[in-house]
């Protein structure tokens, strides 16, 4: 198995842990925190279904299987067929989906240019590119000697399918440059996620984006590790997903330890899980994810057979 598997696989796990306990207070899960994968809760779903975050990732993954590379129009199709006919699911159902990602892929079905779809207000940023977006750094790890400009052109492009505005965008840019560093493997956690912040930092600064601000937080990590719970945000904001995602990476020393920490924040539950797995995933693999975990996974199989389709 390769090293698509354990960041997919990775995201998918923290995903399915999250989606029992979506939009529980932080307060409420305290009392009661997750130790393990559970059923049903909000979404009534049975233990180890994953939602709209590990769909639209493998229909990303697979577009780009198919295709050798990034087709904006088959990657909208697929989202398309997701959103309308409940491939790419668990279970055949769709039962969670964000507003803005529903409006992009409407927006595409009007016939709008696939990388206009995605909504570019301020008020439309949370965090459902980022969640989908870990495919695009396998892509880059394939096509050796891109430019870092051209690596992001790439990165903002799918992020735009469904969120256009920069904050955004830059989410998805740090991310991707993040799990870069960690995917040849003998680095340390701390080394690649400050090489990766700094490399899309200096990217950033490079094109005057002022927007790279809202990011600030994480630009000092040493300081950022050490701050408590109660000052890591984990609403449906790309912000607070990407800070609370690195935080859990910062803050423990395994997978299990990253990914319930993630999901034991509240609120966006499985989108924290989801995104700080994916990174939990490439840096510890697969194999040090609690085998009891995997085995509830459904559709383990399908999930490994469209990694493979991308590894070879």
């Amino acid at each position: 198995m390769g090293k698509v598997y354990d960041g997919i696989i990775g995201l998918a796990t923290g995903d399915a842990l999250g989606v029992p306990v979506e939009f529980e207070t932080r307060e409420n899960i305290m009392k009661s925190p997750v130790t393990t994968m559970l059923g049903y809760g909000t979404h009534y779903q049975q233990a180890g279904t994953w939602s709209d975050d590990t769909s639209m990732t493998l229909a990303l993954l697979d577009s780009i299987a198919r295709n050798h590379g990034i087709d904006y129009k088959d990657i909208m199709d697929r989202f398309s067929e997701w959103l309308l006919y409940g491939e790419y699911t668990a279970t055949g159902e769709v039962f969670d989906v964000g507003n803005t990602t529903s409006r992009a892929i409407m927006n595409y079905g009007h016939g709008i240019n696939p990388i206009e779809c995605g909504g570019k207000s301020e008020y439309e940023n949370g965090n459902g590119s980022l969640m989908r977006i870990l495919p695009v750094a396998y892509y880059i790890k394939q096509q050796t000697g891109i430019p870092i400009e051209n690596q992001m052109d790439i990165i903002h492009n799918v992020s735009s399918l469904t969120h256009g505005h920069r904050i955004s965008l830059a989410a998805c840019g740090i991310y991707i440059t993040i799990a870069l560093e960690l995917l040849p493997g003998g680095i340390s956690l701390n080394t690649g996620i400050s090489n990766g912040i700094e490399k899309a930092f200096q990217y950033y600064y490079r094109q005057g984006w002022n927007e790279i601000s809202v990011y600030s937080r994480i630009k000092n990590l040493t300081s950022f590790m050490l701050l408590p719970r109660r000052e890591i945000n984990s609403s449906g904001y790309v912000v607070d997903t990407l800070e609370a995602a690195i935080w859990c990476l910062l803050t423990t020393n395994s997978y299990k330890e990253c990914v319930l920490k993630a999901v034991n924040l509240g609120d966006d539950t499985d989108t924290t899980g989801a995104v700080a797995g994916g990174l939990a995933g490439i840096y510890y693999g697969a194999k040090n994810i609690p085998q009891d975990w995997l085995g509830t996974i459904l559709k383990r199989n399908y999930i490994k057979s469209l990694c493979d389709s991308l590894e070879n």
